[in-house]
């Protein structure tokens, strides 16, 4: 069913129902993986994305009370060839609202592409196994499995809140915030590594605009790694609006001349250490199980594990500028 129930309907989010929207998501979560696992952090990055218009590119449904029971959006933050389709829904709550909101976020993203410059545009959206009712929604819409990523943890318990030397030649310490050139070269470090990777990261100023936005940073878990005075690696840290007491790796990059040298194990090691000794007891990241630089490899192999796996799928659409 493509309509939304009698008495229900939709509207425009804004920034003051970030608490209901996170309900919806940690209800999602819950039923997922057992545990929330999104904070209101989140959802207000996802709300004030580059390239993501509130009065045209976002959705709630709400049942006949008025309750915000699901939510849909788009992210293309850098204007490319790609978009994310992104629905959640209180589980059996909110599923009547499933297929309604995805059909007004794929009309909407036909119109974005034809936007951003495109004839043709590639649609991707997440999905854990299990969550059937998604996933049947989005392969009625044309969606096919793409590949898998995982969300990883790892406990702290005991962890020394030393860092081990890193290797010969390679410095890591934290990024100077108050040197405008350096915040420039950490994050151009991140656009440059992601390249190489399948999630091009956004310009400069979207990025700082996030950056600026965020309600807390702890400056020492933001870390640069230099090889001959340069700056050759970068992991940006997130802190989760306060919400969670996990150290969570944002970002972690390495330019391509520098891998294989142990740049971002060194710079993995000093996080871990750094998030030890500010009480934090669990580290997490999420990673893409297709990258081709194989980072899966590297987290698996300073200890973490898997949480859960979770699926990608894509369709490719012609857009309204076609």
């Amino acid at each position: 069913m493509t309509e939304l129930p009698a008495g229900w309907t939709t509207r425009r989010p804004t920034l003051d129902d970030v608490p209901a929207i996170l309900e919806v998501v940690h209800a999602s979560d819950i039923a997922a993986v057992g545990k929330p696992d999104f904070t209101s952090g989140e959802v207000r990055e996802e709300l004030t994305a580059p390239n993501t218009d509130l009065s045209r590119d976002s959705w709630l449904a709400l049942d006949e009370t008025g309750r915000i029971v699901a939510w849909a959006y788009p992210y293309n933050a850098t204007r490319g060839t790609r978009d994310m389709a992104n629905v959640f829904f209180w589980p059996e709550l909110g599923l009547p609202a499933l297929r309604p909101l995805l059909k007004l976020l794929m009309a909407r993203i036909a119109e974005r592409g034809a936007e951003f410059g495109h004839d043709v545009y590639h649609v991707r959206a997440g999905a854990l196994p299990g969550e059937d009712e998604l996933i049947a929604a989005m392969t009625e819409a044309g969606f096919e499995f793409l590949k898998q990523f995982a969300r990883m943890q790892m406990p702290l318990d005991g962890f020394s809140p030393v860092a081990p030397q890193p290797p010969a030649g390679v410095t890591v310490r934290p990024l100077r915030f108050d040197d405008e050139a350096e915040v420039r070269a950490f994050h151009a470090v991140i656009e440059s590594a992601f390249q190489d990777s399948d999630h091009p990261a956004m310009g400069y100023e979207g990025w700082r605009a996030q950056v600026d936005g965020e309600s807390s940073i702890s400056a020492d878990e933001w870390l640069v790694a230099e090889v001959d005075g340069e700056i050759a690696g970068a992991l940006q840290s997130s802190d989760g609006s306060g919400e969670t007491d996990e150290g969570y790796v944002k970002y972690l990059a390495v330019l391509r001349p520098y891998r294989k040298r142990g740049v971002g194990e060194a710079l993995l090691r000093r996080a871990f250490a750094t998030y030890a000794a500010n009480g934090r007891p669990k580290a997490g990241l999420g990673v893409d199980l297709a990258n081709p630089t194989d980072a899966a490899s590297l987290y698996f192999k300073v200890g973490m594990t898997a949480l859960y796996r979770g699926n990608v799928y894509q369709t490719t659409i012609t857009t309204t500028r076609a």
